[in-house]
């Protein structure tokens, strides 16, 4: 799991929601944490990666996600970004908004955030 790039948490509890900041297509390098190579598709599949580890530090999972926000630079990458999530998320997938947005942090071109119904035991 990548280290936050600013001053927030990673994900909070609400009862049985759980939210998890956005996540970016980190990876570890050696000064850090740096974006892996390749467009908005091969960072969003980083991204959820990243997001997987997270919620499951809230202790849950892909399953449990209820709604979801994808954030692109460029709307141009939507129809790749989509092929990522089915890869990534089973029916009934969660609710999504996709926005376009001028820039993100790091310079990403895929953002994305989540939220789950996760009952705790």
């Amino acid at each position: 799991m990548s280290t936050p790039v600013g001053p927030y948490s990673p994900w909070r509890r609400a009862g049985d929601l759980v939210v998890i900041s956005g996540q970016l297509g980190l990876v570890p390098g050696e000064n850090g944490s740096v974006m892996v190579d390749g467009g908005a598709a091969d960072q969003l599949r980083q991204a959820l990666i990243n997001a997987r580890a997270v919620l499951a530090e809230a202790g849950a999972d892909f399953s449990q996600v209820i709604k979801a926000t994808l954030f692109l630079v460029d709307m141009a990458d939507f129809a790749a970004c989509n092929e990522v999530w089915v890869e990534n998320f089973e029916v009934p997938r969660p609710t999504r908004s996709a926005v376009a947005v001028a820039q993100l942090p790091l310079g990403a071109r895929a953002e994305v955030e989540l939220w789950a119904h996760a009952p705790q035991a």
